[in-house]
């Protein structure tokens, strides 16, 4: 009877330790989402350089290159800046999809934590965080920081593009997330002699009156960041009259501040510092857009790094003249796309 029960335990352990060993066999992993893995921060988010460099997920690490990494796992520099947090969580949803790799939705669910931690009780996202020095801080559109989270928060909800993984909990937080958000994009877009207007690239996360960045972003009404929040808008459902006042108003000052009959050209110079300059054209087929203006006069601003405003692209140093999206065709597929549908959707 007992050499009975040793052979029945022997073969179970060797039937249970040929499982594990196939079920470790199969986990499959996708390279790109490793390297991700290495740089999640313990908090959730992530870096969107180390060391001095951008991080390019499509070069090799090494062991000690890893070891490295991971020595900053609390560092506070995690960011939703440049596509950061959202590139990984996005990429990562995909690659659990494809994988079953259960890491990565756990990566997943910890940079959603992550976002929503982050999230200002005014409805708005930092740059940064959990640092949130500087401009960092403030409630931060430029680049579609926040209109990418957003994004995201609103494709769990609507279980698209990959994110169908996540459980329930995570739609009613999003959805939350998003009233919030949606409230504070109604309260940020900016009123002039009583009329509504555009959005600013950033906000005081305080008063949520548009503020200064860096020294060549000043407070000012921001072509491009609007139209990335007036595309967000577009995407919520049964909106409401404010979000269809919202969204009116914004595309009556695209109309309003649009540049017809000019575009910007790239030329060879070698009378500048970097060879090339960038000037501004005649062309009676373009229009275009300036990616600030002034806030009471819609002007068009430039600043280079003397912070000092100016009314012509000109007039700002070689280096900014040339290193920055100061004119650009941002609201056009808006104008001629995007808000016809969006008006037949809604029977407009």
């Amino acid at each position: 009877m007992a050499s009975f029960k040793l052979k029945s335990l022997l073969l179970f352990l060797l039937i249970y330790f040929i499982g594990a060993r196939d079920s470790f066999a199969q986990v499959k992993t996708d390279q790109i989402a490793e390297k991700m893995l290495v740089y999640q921060r313990s908090y959730g988010g992530w870096p969107k350089a180390f060391a001095g460099k951008k991080i390019v997920y499509e070069q090799d690490l090494s062991d000690d290159q890893i070891r490295f990494i991971k020595r900053d796992i609390d560092a506070e520099d995690a960011t939703i800046d440049n596509k950061a947090t959202s590139r990984e969580i996005r990429y990562l949803a995909k690659a659990y999809k494809q994988t079953s790799n259960v890491k990565y939705l756990q990566a997943v669910q910890k940079g959603l934590d992550y976002l929503l931690v982050a999230q200002y009780d005014n409805g708005g996202w930092p740059q940064y965080y959990p640092a949130k020095n500087l401009y960092r801080g403030q409630v931060t559109y430029n680049d579609d920081a926040m209109v990418n989270v957003l994004n995201i928060l609103q494709d769990i909800v609507e279980k698209t593009n990959d994110f169908d993984v996540l459980d329930a909990s995570y739609t009613s937080k999003s959805i939350r997330a998003i009233d919030k958000a949606t409230q504070c994009i109604l309260n940020t877009q900016v009123k002039v002699n009583g009329g509504l207007t555009a959005w600013a690239a950033q906000y005081d996360e305080k008063s949520l009156m548009p503020a200064k960045a860096r020294a060549f972003e000043p407070a000012s009404l921001s072509s491009s960041e609007s139209v990335g929040i007036v595309r967000f808008l577009m995407r919520l459902p049964n909106p409401s009259a404010e979000i269809k006042t919202a969204i009116f108003s914004a595309m009556d000052w695209f109309e309003k501040v649009k540049i017809a009959g000019f575009a910007t050209k790239n030329i060879t110079s070698a009378d500048q510092p970097t060879g090339k300059d960038r000037i501004l054209v005649s062309d009676e087929t373009s229009t275009i857009w300036a990616r600030f203006y002034d806030i009471q006069t819609f002007e068009p601003i430039f600043i280079g790094r003397d912070a000092v405003i100016r009314k012509r692209l000109s007039e700002i140093d070689n280096e900014r003249r040339v290193g920055y999206a100061w004119y650009g065709t941002w609201p056009q597929k808006l104008k001629d796309h995007d808000f016809a549908k969006w008006k037949k959707n809604n029977g407009l």
